[in-house]
């Protein structure tokens, strides 16, 4: 059938490409290029073994497998030692590329490792690894998917405890097996309507084969939907929580921006308008990633050519952001007396500084009262009262743990907890390819005619389009332009 053999050509492209790239032996340093204390240097394809004996000097060496030898290196040309350490032997298909494998653990100084590198080069058959060559031999082989792919490059980029999670669980499947499972229920479905469509006269197939995977398609499409509306927390805690610090001038924001980073990332002085351009750095928190930004203070009225351009850029990142920490003087919140006239409070605010609407609507906003040292006692008990208020007070960092734990809660919010019963989606493309998914459902669940041949071999068609954009996610089909994008940022030696 036309779906099958769709499905059939995907893999024989994807396996054409494994069988050329495997026609050489590779091999690089997969530790870090500094000195260290052990360096691993990583071997692949079918001269592999070859190699392994050349080095150790030795025609009819014979390692066990997953077994850890301590043995003398050797240059193959010269046949002077170079190292003595650890060799391991991963013959195929049980080794992270699925080809025979091994590695050589070294001492960690660069004149070791380039001793090494230079022996292996001498060797027929053997060149070095490009960047992430040995993790693209692992896709082609079938180890792993691209969803594991990504989630094993995210998890070599983690930088906070909340990225490590998330990642680890992607890279050891459990996104991968949430989207085959629906590839292998789209299959079915198709499966079966072609099979209806062909055989139905001839083989007295039951009508009710329709109904059936029509009820399977929404089951599918329920579950689908539900994935997508996740408030992109594993794109938002990948890609860092992009948080912007506005408000009027010399009300706090490069204050508050240095308390948070606990350096001098801005220039802090009593004149107003210091800032002018955007001031951004990366920080952690509660283990979830930050990205603040430092903007120029916004009014409405000036005649400053530098300070118009400053505010204009500071809009503009407002509307690339995902948090907006909203700064104003406390002295300005004295007389709120409900959480009802705080948000009318806000959107006059707003207004003051000439902030639309728009570019806050979908994003979180948190109103942070600065110079509470300003305020009596009895004024920051009243203002603590109004549960959409953060207080604090930059200059003597009043009330600080509590604001940090406040923030940190927040990002929480904003970036869920990694949970490998609900694994979420972690890259656009996914969330684009799973949207037009859906579409293809839905154009076929409108379309479909039981009763009209014709319209129902077209409508046919939409579910091997559904099917192939889910193998677009895992790449179980041959997807060139995808493929390039991933691996390129892959480090040299994975």
């Amino acid at each position: 059938m036309a779906l099958l053999r769709s499905v059939s050509n995907g893999f024989s492209a994807v396996f054409r490409r494994f069988a050329s790239s495997s026609g050489c032996t590779i091999y690089s340093l997969s530790s870090g290029h500094v000195k260290c204390g052990v360096s691993v240097i990583r071997v692949s394809g079918p001269q592999t073994k070859q190699a392994l004996r050349a080095v150790v000097n030795n025609s009819e060496y014979e390692p066990k497998q997953r077994l850890a030898y301590l043995k003398s290196f050797y240059h193959p040309t010269s046949k002077e030692i170079i190292d003595r350490g650890l060799l391991l032997w991963f013959p195929g298909p049980a080794s992270f590329t699925g080809e025979d494998a091994c590695e050589f653990q070294v001492h960690g100084s660069l004149a070791v490792i380039s001793a090494m590198l230079d022996a292996l080069g001498q060797l027929p058959g053997l060149r070095p690894a490009q960047p992430g060559e040995f993790t693209k031999r692992a896709f082609f082989g079938g180890k792993l998917d691209l969803t594991e792919v990504e989630g094993l490059s995210d998890l070599i980029h983690a930088e906070t405890e909340a990225q490590r999670k998330q990642a680890l669980l992607q890279s050891t499947g459990t996104l991968g097996r949430l989207y085959d499972n629906w590839r292998k229920r789209l299959i079915r479905c198709a499966a079966h309507l072609e099979a209806y469509i062909d055989f139905a006269e001839d083989e007295q197939i039951e009508g009710g084969v329709v109904l059936k995977l029509t009820k399977e398609l929404k089951a599918v499409q329920r579950e689908i939907r539900a994935h997508l509306n996740d408030q992109r927390q594993g794109e938002l805690l990948r890609d860092g929580v992009r948080t912007v610090i506005i408000g009027a001038p010399n009300v706090g924001k490069s204050s508050l921006l240095n308390l948070l980073c606990q350096r001098a990332v801005s220039i802090v002085t009593d004149q107003a308008g210091t800032t002018r351009d955007i001031i951004e750095t990366t920080h952690s928190f509660g283990g979830y990633p930050v990205v603040f930004a430092d903007t120029a203070g916004l009014r409405k009225h000036t005649t400053d050519a530098i300070e118009m351009e400053g505010m204009a850029r500071a809009r503009q990142c407002l509307a690339q952001s995902d948090l907006i920490l909203l700064l104003t003087d406390a002295k300005a919140l004295r007389d709120v007396d409900s959480n009802e006239s705080l948000n009318g409070r806000i959107d006059s605010y707003l207004q003051e500084l000439d902030i639309p609407k728009e570019l806050c609507r979908g994003k979180r906003l948190q109103l942070v009262a600065n110079k509470t040292d300003t305020l009596s006692a009895e004024e920051i008990d009243h203002l603590r009262k109004l549960k959409d208020v953060l207080c604090i007070s930059c200059h003597k960092q009043d009330n600080l743990p509590e604001f940090l734990g406040s923030l940190e809660q927040l990002l929480q919010q904003l970036c869920g907890t990694p949970q490998a019963e609900h694994p979420r989606i972690t890259h656009s493309r996914y969330r684009q390819q799973l949207e037009r998914c859906i579409e293809h459902i839905e154009i076929f669940l409108r379309d479909y005619k039981p009763d009209v041949f014709p319209d129902m071999a077209i409508a046919a068609q939409q579910l091997r389009k559904s099917v192939r954009c889910i193998e677009r996610i895992t790449g179980h089909v041959s997807c060139e332009d995808i493929l390039d994008v991933i691996f390129k940022d892959f480090c040299i030696g994975k």
